[in-house]
């Protein structure tokens, strides 16, 4: 019995070592890290960011229109949030920060 399970062993360490033995003439191996280099050119045209095109485009990214202020205001508040949940935000801000 231990016969068989040592030349069993033995057998699958060589089918092992067959399989995995790397060819260097081959490239289908694994991948460089030189052939996955691209241009700097050609990387930076998808993350290149959008430029503004006007002043009112710019403004809007820093500052916040009033009713989001107030969406904001209504979602800090618990009880607030709750209710526009329920009832909708124009009611559930009426009922505890008065009209908008």
């Amino acid at each position: 019995m231990r016969s068989l399970l040592s030349l069993l062993i033995m057998t699958l360490a060589l089918a092992a070592l067959c399989c995995c033995e790397k060819d260097p003439k081959e490239p289908s191996g694994s991948l460089s890290a030189d052939s996955i280099k691209i241009k700097k050119e050609v990387a930076n045209a998808f993350v290149k960011r959008k430029k503004r095109s006007s002043p009112y485009e710019w403004y809007l990214e820093y500052y916040k229109s009033p009713m989001e202020q107030m969406h904001e205001r209504c979602e800090n508040y618990p009880p607030c949030d709750y209710l526009s949940d329920q009832v909708g935000f124009a009611l559930a801000y009426n009922r505890f920060f008065g009209r908008y």
